[in-house]
């Protein structure tokens, strides 16, 4: 396989490496009845291979309603991109009750950690090596790896950008989930119809 440039399909290396200077904050979701939208916002890295070199890309949902709320692109991992992505899904949505993430160090970083608590929203970090702790958004990247990213191949970021904004309105607006009652994630997400 090596010799011809044939390469399985599988998660590479870990885009959460904490920061040892910042704060980790403990998981407050374990018996937490997540009963409405807005109550818990997860977000997570996951990047996206390009022709040539990749993008990193970082998304905010819901977890009541599985809708993805805001997402940004980056050539880097700084945290500028993932405050883009807080501050726009807090402007468009309004403000979470809890706000889970990993300890990766754009998640623990004073930026970001800053936003949340100007907001007084409850930070909850997951343990080390516990993914199920931030199962939705983990869930979401492989269905858009699966259903997006491995059946295309983009040519630069442009292309990119494009194609992701059209499967995220693909996934919010027409995408029926099987755990939502078959519904989309923007009717259960905006109360149209309620899920259970």
């Amino acid at each position: 396989m090596r010799k011809a440039c044939i390469e399985a399909i599988y998660p590479k290396k870990r885009l959460s490496i904490p920061n040892k200077e910042h704060k980790v904050y403990p998981y407050l979701l374990r018996g937490v009845k997540i009963d409405r939208a807005n109550k818990v916002w997860a977000t997570d890295i996951t990047y996206i291979r390009m022709e040539r070199g990749f993008v990193y890309l970082v998304a905010i949902i819901d977890h009541f309603s599985r809708y993805i709320l805001s997402w940004k692109i980056s050539n880097t991992l700084d945290v500028g991109f993932c405050r883009e992505a807080l501050n726009e899904a807090i402007e468009k949505c309004g403000v979470p009750e809890y706000f889970n993430t990993d300890q990766g160090s754009q998640f623990t970083s004073r930026e970001f950690i800053g936003i949340l608590k100007k907001y007084k929203i409850k930070i909850s970090m997951d343990g080390r090596g516990r993914a199920m702790d931030n199962i939705f958004i983990e869930r979401f990247w492989r269905s858009l790896k699966y259903e997006e990213v491995y059946l295309k191949y983009y040519v630069n970021v442009i292309d990119c950008k494009n194609n992701l904004k059209n499967y995220f309105q693909k996934y919010n607006n027409l995408r029926l989930h099987q755990s939502l009652d078959y519904l989309t994630p923007r009717e259960v997400y905006s109360g149209m119809r309620k899920a259970g």
